[in-house]
């Protein structure tokens, strides 16, 4: 590297020899960060407040997108010269290489055929089931027993508790791609602190799962309306532990899922409305979120969301604003879905629990449920479950 300013040792034409890399320091990512955003911030896109990995740039009819993760860059445009122009600034500005149109990132394979983008993560799934020894097991229909019911005291503890943790957080970065595994995963990441041999087992049947179709993962459809919709639910003291409810919610964008969350309660909730309220209020709030996030694509979405829940009693506080006895105890935050009923960027409806597709990630379903719900999703296989072949409507190339 070249002398610093004001160092005068040495001979003119000599350099400092880097002891260390720059990727050891515990300031180099802040400061890649600081180069990159000005850089592009200086080429004329604007970082979104939504999402600060996210920068756009609009120029007459064209339109650019641009998501990074550390040093690798997806671009999305509708002009080709927009993505030539980028590139060459980026390739004179940092020296980068194009890896061409996109199939793999991340570990998130990426498949385009006429019916639209499906997203999934095969080899990430084989690897897993490789690196645990469980390539060879039996498939199960299920992730999970719907009987079955887990707790701290259970099973023994694990002598190298590394075994599970490291499984598991696997598992939780196969959730990307794989809703239908959330809900356990989200359960058995609970354990982490402790973890005994049925969470272990319980762990290893979410292989088996797995197991049964390695490469199922996300259909984005092609054709689809640009209409806002959610489902949201809570299971009511789920938690033999803590006696906390769960807040499960998923969100659509036309018929392409695109959000989805399980997440324990900070509050023990007194009621199941209560525990509903408390889900529907997290809805709205990802919903306001997801608004912003289509505005800096440059998507309208004028019309109100649509947030769908099957508890009649919290679909009620949520439309009446008087306060009353049943509701006092609840948080004023909570009330926020209030608020966005009243200006018109949301409206509520009541769907029946078998069409509640929010169960998926609240509790253990049957499978002819499961496979209903995962279907009205847009969970699809695209390959067969062992042998590796691909259907020929999908484009590789």
């Amino acid at each position: 590297m070249k002398k610093p300013s004001g160092y005068t040792k040495g001979k003119p034409n000599q350099v400092c020899k880097l002891l260390k890399s720059l990727y050891g320091l515990k300031q180099a990512s802040r400061q890649w960060n600081s180069k990159l955003t000005s850089s592009l911030i200086a080429f004329g896109f604007i970082q979104s407040k939504s999402d600060y990995s996210l920068f756009t740039k609009h120029e007459g009819d064209s339109f650019i997108a641009l998501l990074i993760y550390v040093d690798d860059f997806l671009v999305a445009s509708n002009s080709n010269d927009s993505i030539a122009s980028l590139r060459t600034f980026l390739n004179n500005k940092f020296k980068i290489k194009d890896l061409g149109c996109l199939h793999y990132f991340l570990g998130l394979e990426i498949a385009r055929s006429s019916k639209g983008i499906h997203i999934c993560q095969r080899k990430y799934a084989l690897d897993i089931l490789a690196d645990s020894g469980m390539l060879g097991c039996k498939p199960l229909k299920l992730p999970m027993d719907q009987h079955f019911k887990i707790s701290k005291s259970e099973g023994t503890p694990l002598l190298d508790p590394s075994i599970f943790r490291r499984l598991i957080g696997r598992l939780l970065y196969l959730t990307i791609t794989r809703p239908n595994i959330c809900f356990v995963v989200q359960l058995l990441s609970q354990f982490m602190d402790q973890p005994s041999s049925s969470h272990l087992a319980a762990a290893y049947r979410i292989l088996r799962y797995i197991k049964t179709a390695p490469a199922q993962g996300l259909l984005l459809p092609s054709s689809s309306q640009l209409q806002l919709t959610a489902y949201c639910d809570s299971d009511w003291a789920s938690c033999p532990d803590s006696r906390r409810s769960t807040t499960r919610y998923c969100v659509f964008l036309g018929q392409s899922l695109i959000s989805w969350k399980t997440k324990k309660q900070t509050v023990v909730s007194r009621s199941s409305a209560e525990a509903e309220y408390r889900s529907m209020a997290a809805t709205s709030s990802e919903l306001t979120w997801l608004r912003y996030l289509l505005h800096d694509f440059g998507v309208s979405h004028p019309q109100a969301a649509i947030l769908y829940c099957d508890n009649q009693a919290a679909l009620h506080i949520a439309g009446n604003p008087v306060f009353h006895e049943r509701t006092k105890h609840i948080e004023l935050d909570c009330h926020l879905i209030r608020d966005k009923i009243q200006e018109g960027s949301l409206t509520t409806a009541h769907v029946s629990s078998q069409a509640q597709l929010a169960d998926t990630f609240t509790k253990a379903l049957p499978s002819y449920l499961l496979q209903a719900h995962l279907s009205k999703m847009g969970i699809v296989n695209y390959y067969s479950p062992f042998c590796g072949g691909v259907l020929t409507d999908i484009d590789q190339d």
